[in-house]
């Protein structure tokens, strides 16, 4: 029974030093003379010409989210279709209420303007 959990336990040693380990050596990789010029910003090799903190607007965020949710819709939706015959009746429901929830939510962002690119 305990070599079921050495397989879990070399997996949690993985993932917890798969994203350590780039940790540690940047850490001891780094420059060790920071200068002004190393320390700057970089944004494009060009110094910012007046107010850089610039106001967006929330639509185009909202607009990109929608794209997501119906992105991540497709990916839910290739493995139903795939197994369509194994899944019968049941998974044909299933897969029209999450297409009916996610029109729903679709006709409430177009009712709400979100969808508008002004």
């Amino acid at each position: 029974m305990l070599a079921n959990y050495a397989i879990v336990g070399i997996f949690l040693v993985a993932a917890i030093s798969f994203p350590l380990i780039p940790l540690v050596l940047a850490f001891f990789l780094r420059p060790k003379r920071p200068t002004p010029l190393k320390t700057s910003t970089y944004e494009c090799g060009l110094e910012a010409i007046g107010d850089v903190h610039v106001q967006f607007k929330v639509q185009y965020y909202l607009y990109a989210l929608a794209f997501v949710i119906f992105d991540i819709e497709v990916i839910f939706l290739y493995p139903w279709a795939v197994a369509f015959q194994v899944v019968g009746l049941y998974g044909l429901i299933a897969a029209t209420i999450f297409l009916l929830m996610l029109f729903a939510g679709l006709l409430y962002e177009w009712r709400k303007g979100a969808l508008e690119w002004v």
